[in-house]
């Protein structure tokens, strides 16, 4: 294995860790609400606090941490999110396991931009799409497997279990990136440079093509499972499965669509949205019957985490020589754009139109294709180099 490839596995891997803790708690609530004597409502507000945490708290910690090497940054910021998940392991009261959440959640959106930067440095221009995903798909291999094992573990032999296992791999992880990141000099870019970057407007508009393209996916996939159980009359056991399936759907869309950015960024990240608006639009009529309602399903997991690789590559292609706090801005962009999506989700189901999750969403994802028509005109450009702005994609 080359010191490449073994880099992007190893931040796989790295990623693969955090990931697993941003929806750990969700499959515990019970479990969590009953050892700490606390409605599972309220339990619940662990995976906001952590979801608020990557969103405020990733791009803070980004700035402050600007001028530091790279390698001894992720080092860091590993080490702090296992620091946040046994402070969770050991927490006596809730509010000890919200303060670990929140302490797992500051590295987060940071180690990820910190580690998306290290792995398209890392590889020819050509391939920078492919890097993006490999690293990426460390959160899907998390969606699919390290949650719910994790939630099976929790289940077996207490909440505390998993967080303890977290923070063991957290630490192998750090073992790992101290083995292959290189040694590289302090980053001469200051704070200002990033912010210069986050706030020119292609990177903006990348940003909001994310929160808002991403929102759509989540309107639906957040109340997924009632609307195959009520609507398509699946049982549990069938969700799970199909859930399963979605899991692999997006594994495998999100690897495809790194390897389609390589080719023409703006085609991949319009397809996709295109594909998206078109089946959360027919979801409400393909949910009645349970053979489309599966067909639907699995569509919507191969594109769903499709997005990832072309809109982080909008950013890097947009941020020059100081990507950081942009990639970690647009990182905060897809928990955003899940939390809002969520929160419509939940209006749009108390008011008895479960069914039609899928129309709203349709038209967040359609939102978010206009909005590549403006980061990414038509007119194609030259590739970026230095520091300029970058141009349009192929």
């Amino acid at each position: 294995m080359s010191k490449n490839s073994a880099l992007l596995a190893v931040l796989c891997a790295s990623v693969f860790v955090v990931g697993t803790s941003e929806y750990l708690v969700a499959g515990m609530l019970p479990e969590v609400g009953a050892d700490l004597q606390v409605p599972q409502s309220t339990a619940g507000q662990a995976v906001t606090a952590y979801a608020l945490g990557v969103v405020i708290g990733g791009p803070a910690v980004t700035m402050l941490t600007a001028r530091l090497p790279r390698r001894p940054l992720a080092l860091g910021l590993m080490l702090l999110f296992a620091a946040g998940s046994a402070l969770s392991a050991l927490a006596s009261s809730f509010t000890m396991l919200l303060a670990g959440r929140v302490v797992s959640s500051l590295s987060h959106a940071a180690f990820l931009a910190l580690a998306l930067v290290m792995a398209t440095s890392a590889v020819p221009e050509h391939r920078a799409g492919s890097a993006i995903a490999t690293v990426a798909s460390g959160f899907t291999v998390a969606t699919l497997l390290g949650v719910p094992l994790g939630s099976l573990l929790g289940h077996a032999a207490g909440w505390r279990a998993p967080f303890a296992v977290l923070t063991a791999l957290a630490l192998a992880a750090v073992a790992l990136l101290a083995l292959v990141l290189p040694r590289q000099q302090a980053s001469s870019t200051t704070v200002r440079d990033e912010l210069r970057v986050v706030i020119r407007k292609p990177v903006l508009l990348a940003i909001a093509t994310t929160a808002v393209g991403f929102s759509g996916v989540a309107v639906v996939f957040t109340y997924i499972v009632p609307l195959l159980t009520r609507v398509a009359g699946f049982s549990p056991a069938a969700v799970s499965a199909l859930l399963f399936t979605y899991g692999a759907g997006s594994f495998l869309g999100n690897l495809a669509a790194g390897k389609l950015t390589d080719r023409s960024m703006s085609a991949t990240v319009r397809g996709v949205f295109g594909g998206l608006t078109g089946v959360l639009a027919v979801m409400p009529f393909a949910a009645a019957r349970q053979p489309t309602a599966v067909l639907a399903v699995l569509v919507l997991g191969l594109l769903a985490t499709a997005t990832i690789a072309p809109l982080q590559g909008l950013i890097l292609r947009h941020a020059g020589s100081a990507p950081t706090l942009a990639v970690a801005a647009n990182v905060g962009a897809f928990n955003l754009g899940a939390a809002a999506g969520s929160a419509l989700g939940g209006a749009i189901v108390a008011a008895g139109a479960l069914r039609w999750t899928g129309l709203a969403g349709a038209v967040l994802s359609l939102g978010g294709l206009a909005l590549t028509y403006l980061v990414l005109p038509r007119t194609a450009t030259a590739p970026h180099t230095g520091n300029a702005p970058a141009g349009t994609a192929t």
